[in-house]
């Protein structure tokens, strides 16, 4: 069983759009996106529009999170994997699952009712600052950063 060469995984609640599928892609020089999410990998017009966003030559998978666990350490070494979340606590299974993620890009955490926003593109609530505290009790670094240009910021200081 190898070890997948997962560059980075990202937390966006919009998944893929022009900044991940272009901008990240690029810039990591990733040559896959898998989108671990339960509702996209069952959504085929949410996933054509996601694909119509991603660089040519880039390919791009829709998985559960179950899935992603299960098959992950099937990857080929040639596959630059970039791994696209909704949510803190969703990478938080996946690293309970067994997936070695070592860096998590907090992208966009959209405002919503509970929560408290702590950065330009960043809103938590109570369970997402638990699942960030038990990520980075695993050893993960988890910094928000909008675009790879931008210096990261890690998100422990900033629940404080």
């Amino acid at each position: 069983m190898s070890i997948p060469n997962i560059l980075m995984v990202r937390i966006d609640n919009r998944l893929i759009h022009g900044q991940v599928g272009i901008t990240w892609t690029n810039s990591l020089g990733a040559n896959l996106v898998i989108v671990a999410n339960d509702e996209a990998a069952n959504n085929p017009v949410q996933q054509s529009l996601m694909d119509m966003v991603v660089s040519d030559g880039v390919q791009t998978r829709y998985f559960t999170l179950q899935k992603t666990i299960d098959v992950i350490h099937q990857a080929a070494e040639r596959q630059k994997i970039f791994i696209v979340c909704k949510t803190p606590q969703d990478v938080l299974t996946l690293v309970r699952g067994g997936v070695p993620i070592r860096v998590v890009n907090v992208g966009n955490m959209h405002f919503s009712e509970g929560k408290r926003q702590v950065h330009k593109t960043v809103s938590v609530d109570e369970n997402d600052t638990k699942a960030f505290r038990a990520l980075e009790k695993f050893g993960i670094s988890c910094e928000v950063r909008r675009v790879p240009d931008e210096a990261g910021e890690n998100i422990a200081n900033l629940l404080n």
